[in-house]
C-alpha cells in the first residue's frame, strides 16, 4: 500500500489547497469537531500569556478552532504545504497568529526548545513517515506540565469501524477528490488511516515518547470508532492535567 510522503505529499497538498476547505466542508462536524477539542486543551484565561503551536494547520481551520478556544494565547501555526498555507494566510487574522512554513520534523532543529504551553495536531501525524520522531520533537518544544492534543483519525481496531471508512472513502471522498483532480491524494488520505496506528497503540506510542499522562477520547457521529482525540502532558508543572 504506498503512500506519499515528505515532499511528494506536501505537492499534493499544494495541488488540491484550492478545494480543500469545500471538501473538508462536506464532512458533518468537522469544525465543530476541531473546537471542541480545542478546548479540550483547557487553556486558563483565555490563553492570554501563553504560546501555542498548531502543527500541520493546513488551511486555518484548526487555527481558526484554536483561536475561539483560546482568543489570548499567541499562536504559531506551521505546515509543510505552502499551498496550504497561502490559503491559511488570505484569511483574516488577529496579531496574535503568525504562520511558518516548515515541516513536522524540522521542529527538531528550530531553537524553540522549552517554549511551548500546548501543541495542537489535527490530522498531522498519519501523514509522517516518522511519528516518533516528531513526537520527540513536540516534547522538546513543551515547557514541563505543557499540554499536547492529538485529533487524528485513528481506528479503534474494530472491523466494523475500518469497514465504515473504507465504505465512506470509496462512496464519498476518492469520488469528491477525482472530481477536483486531486485524486492520488485523497487516495492517500483513506490508505494513510488504514496503515496507522490504530487509538489504543497510538496512545502506547505517545506515552513511550515520554507522556506520562494520556487519555484517548472518541469523535461522535459517524466518526466515532474513526476519529480519536488524544490528551498528554508532559510531566509535571504550573499547566496542570489535560483531562477533561
Amino acid at each position: 500500500m504506498t503512500l506519499l510522503r515528505d515532499h511528494d505529499l506536501a505537492r499534493a497538498f499544494d495541488r488540491a489547497s484550492h478545494s480543500y476547505d469545500r471538501l473538508t466542508g462536506l464532512n458533518p462536524g468537522y469544525r465543530s469537531d476541531l473546537l471542541r477539542s480545542a478546548h479540550r486543551l483547557r487553556l486558563p484565561r483565555g490563553g492570554r500569556g501563553l504560546r501555542v503551536l498548531d502543527l500541520g494547520c493546513g488551511t486555518g481551520a484548526s487555527t481558526r478552532a484554536l483561536l475561539r478556544a483560546a482568543p489570548y494565547a499567541r499562536i504559531t501555526a506551521v505546515d509543510a504545504s505552502a499551498g496550504m498555507l497561502e490559503r491559511a494566510r488570505a484569511k483574516r487574522w488577529p496579531r496574535n497568529v503568525r504562520f511558518l512554513h516548515r515541516s513536522a520534523e524540522e521542529l527538531a532543529t528550530t531553537d524553540d526548545d522549552g517554549s511551548y504551553d500546548a501543541v495542537f495536531a489535527a490530522y498531522l501525524f498519519r501523514n509522517v513517515a516518522e511519528p516518533a520522531v516528531v513526537l520527540d520533537a513536540v516534547r522538546a518544544l513543551l515547557r514541563p506540565g505543557g499540554r499536547l492534543l492529538v485529533h487524528e483519525y485513528s481506528l479503534s481496531g474494530s472491523p466494523l469501524h475500518r469497514a465504515v471508512w473504507n465504505t465512506v472513502c470509496r462512496g464519498v471522498i476518492v469520488p469528491a477528490g477525482t472530481l477536483t483532480g486531486d485524486r492520488e491524494l485523497y487516495r492517500h488520505l483513506w490508505r494513510s488511516v488504514l496503515v496507522f496506528d490504530t487509538a489504543p497503540a497510538f496512545a502506547e506510542r505517545i506515552a513511550r515518547a515520554g507522556f506520562p499522562f494520556v487519555r484517548t477520547v472518541p469523535v461522535g457521529g459517524w466518526q466515532n470508532g474513526i476519529v480519536h482525540v488524544f490528551l498528554a502532558r508532559s510531566g509535571t508543572g504550573p499547566t496542570g492535567s489535560p483531562a477533561s
